[in-house]
């Protein structure tokens, strides 16, 4: 076995591995910058302390969430001239500009209204703090606005040209960001975003409310958590379901890998639940499935014709096990986060949404699951593509830089071992935070409704700030 390992199989297990740990913290980060936008303007027009100790509360925690994903996200860009350069020369002229325009607009954009938005509420004023905080979460939309562009074009490239030495470059700024994929992709990850911060913030107000159920921070926050899941999971389904129509249209043989179907169905094809790919044999074994279904998803009609692997090269086959179940824990977790969402409408009819410890223990549970199904969908969408980097156009094996077997194994060694001691010990200090309950800040002359007549206050020092330890 040991001797099939390639300096190429080391490299993508590299590029995984950070690409891995580095998006589960903008999937947190997109959601949480809107969640703190909407605290700080709830709190702005209601007064409600409520939500500026929720406010205070979580922007700690984003923080920490932001820094530690943009270490890793530069960490995992030098990939692109170590062991992806060949990549990086013929597909240049188009990956550098927009991953270029990603930081001049969108990390810029963040980072110049980060500080602000931590410590500035009574140095400028409740409307540039309320403006700061929704440019923060504007950049991190922009963000995922111009990565998603990147690889989109990637997945479906279009807008391009080939010059004489053999690069990539651009004839259509347009299509190339507008690619045939890119709003699936970005109406698809934004909300994945959201539920994953709704279910992290639900999260950890059902840990709350299993210890106090009067808290009112933690009844706040789990309402408004519940309120977000059981709007945007519906959605989101939908909304995989037009991704994956689309994928069909451009990339049907991942669609074929996530479906399991090693053999062609001209009278309607079975959506197959489980079972045990078999590359090597070209079959699936073990299956369980519906017949017909899924041609009814994909073509909406129960006898449509789909093709099936035994019309692709197995050299042009993507490795079928491993989409078949990151696809299959994907869905499965998105209909969990479906039966949480119901659940709590159902509790909050009966007025028992905050005296339910077992929709709390479930919401517990459901926690991290939003980061799970984030990695599910970001593998099925990257190991669907390949043997290709450029969807038919380059390889995989064709993008590698000449680097040898040595180098790349010592570098993967450094990664794994310096990526579980920084990002466990951030992880694990964003769970300390998490596990504390949120204090009621004590508010300064601009944050209190309260004026008592005849007295001038004395102004106080920043509320946000005085509770960071």
């Amino acid at each position: 076995m040991l001797e099939s390992v390639t300096a190429e199989t080391l490299a993508r297990i590299q590029f995984a591995f950070t690409v891995s740990f580095h998006i589960i913290f903008p999937a947190f980060s997109i959601g949480l910058a809107s969640y703190l936008a909407v605290l700080n303007a709830m709190w702005l027009r209601t007064r409600d302390d409520t939500y500026l100790t929720l406010f205070t509360y979580w922007k700690k925690i984003f923080a920490v969430a932001f820094g530690m994903g943009v270490v890793s996200g530069i960490v995992m860009s030098y990939q692109f001239g170590t062991n992806w350069a060949v990549f990086s020369d013929k597909a240049g002229p188009i990956i550098g500009p927009l991953m270029g325009y990603e930081v001049l607009s969108a990390f810029f954009l963040e980072a110049g209204f980060l500080g602000i938005m931590l410590f500035g509420r009574n140095r400028v004023g409740d409307g540039l703090h309320m403006f700061a905080t929704l440019m923060v979460a504007v950049g991190t939309l922009f963000s995922a606005t111009w990565i998603l562009a990147v690889n989109s074009w990637m997945q479906t490239p279009t807008g391009h040209a080939m010059n004489d030495v053999g690069q990539f470059v651009p004839a259509d700024w347009w299509a190339i960001i507008f690619s045939p994929s890119f709003p699936y992709r970005l109406v698809h990850m934004v909300l994945a975003a959201y539920l994953t911060t709704a279910l992290v913030v639900g999260g950890v107000g059902a840990w709350h409310l299993l210890r106090d159920r009067l808290d009112p921070s933690a009844r706040r926050m789990f309402s408004m958590a519940m309120w977000m899941i059981v709007i945007v999971a519906p959605i989101q389904i939908f909304a995989g379901d037009q991704h994956g129509l689309n994928t069909l249209e451009h990339q049907p043989v991942k669609v074929m890998a996530m479906e399991g179907h090693f053999e062609s169905h001209p009278d309607g094809a079975p959506l197959v639940l489980f079972g045990w790919p078999n590359q090597e044999d070209q079959k699936m074994e073990f299956a369980v499935e519906i017949p017909k279904l899924s041609s009814l998803i994909l073509k909406h009609q129960w006898d449509a014709p789909l093709n099936g692997l035994d019309t692709v090269a197995r050299e042009d086959q993507p490795p079928v096990a491993i989409v078949f179940y990151a696809f299959r824990v994907m869905v499965g977790l998105g209909f969990c986060m479906l039966a949480l969402g119901l659940w709590s409408v159902t509790k909050r009819a009966m007025g028992r949404l905050y005296e339910s410890p077992w929709l709390h223990r479930f919401a517990l549970c459901m926690g991290p699951m939003g980061f799970v199904a984030v990695l599910a969908g970001w593998i099925t969408t990257e190991v669907g593509r390949q043997p290709w980097t450029v969807y038919g156009l380059l390889r995989t094996s064709d993008s590698l830089s000449p680097i040898q077997l040595p180098a790349v194994a010592t570098s993967l060694a450094g990664f794994v071992a310096v990526y579980f001691f920084v990002f466990g010990a951030g992880t694990l200090y964003i769970l300390l935070m998490m596990a504390k309950p949120a204090a009621t800040p004590k508010l300064g002359l601009r944050d209190g409704p309260i004026r008592t007549a005849g007295i001038t206050p004395v102004q106080q020092s920043d509320p946000d700030a005085r509770h960071d330890d």
